[in-house]
């Protein structure tokens, strides 16, 4: 049975300028904490800057912080903004249908992409993923908003790169479907596994502040 619609399902770096406080000796006696950032230049280059003091004080995090998005977390951010780029009309599964004037809020999974040694998502041709898609109605929870969700392939060689939603058809089962679009490999994953945990916790909250409910 294909994963379509769900009715019921319960399921940014702000770059601020850390000015170091220079301040005379004579200035810091009668101020400890100035004394300290004086005697701590990792300090006080972080002083007014909560993350940037977290990262001198966490090298682990403030190396994370100035490394580039990997290639999965591009793919995702390129499907989720297509996907919610297209009007619930154009989402329409099997059918289905949602008011046009909502917007459309999307969680994503890469389960794979050709070619497989890709290195920059330029070079990638196509993805084999997963979409979750809520209609953001406004005032309307999450529990009952309309839905739209399954496995999709997704053509990053046209602009805007192109959709393709795995669904049944009255000659072809779901499952017969998944495979004549998916490799073996991505439709064994497909049948498995949907939006990560992390990743659905993220859809809803940004579903919920679409819909007005945050």
């Amino acid at each position: 049975m294909g994963l379509n619609r769900f009715a019921g399902v319960a399921v940014i770096l702000a770059v601020t300028g850390g000015a170091i406080a220079l301040a005379r000796t004579s200035g810091t006696e009668s101020d400890p904490a100035r004394a300290q950032t004086a005697a701590d230049p990792a300090r006080a280059q972080s002083a007014g800057d909560p993350a940037r003091a977290q990262s001198a004080g966490d090298p682990a995090r403030a190396q994370a912080a100035a490394e580039p998005p990997s290639l999965q977390d591009q793919i995702m951010s390129r499907m989720r903004g297509t996907l919610e780029q297209q009007s619930p009309e154009q989402h329409h599964h099997a059918g289905h249908s949602a008011p046009a004037a909502a917007p459309v809020v999307c969680g994503v999974r890469v389960y794979g992409y050709e070619p497989a040694a890709a290195t920059t998502i330029t070079a990638v041709r196509t993805v084999y993923g997963f979409h979750f898609c809520g209609v953001a109605e406004q005032k309307r929870p999450w529990d009952v908003a309309v839905k739209l969700a399954g496995p999709l392939v997704v053509d990053m060689a046209t602009e805007p790169p192109g959709i393709r939603v795995v669904e049944a058809t009255p000659q072809v089962k779901y499952v017969d479907r998944l495979r004549q679009m998916f490799p073996p490999r991505y439709a064994q994953l497909a049948m498995t596994e949907a939006l990560s945990e992390a990743e659905m916790a993220d859809t809803r909250r940004r579903y919920e502040a679409a819909a007005g409910l945050g």
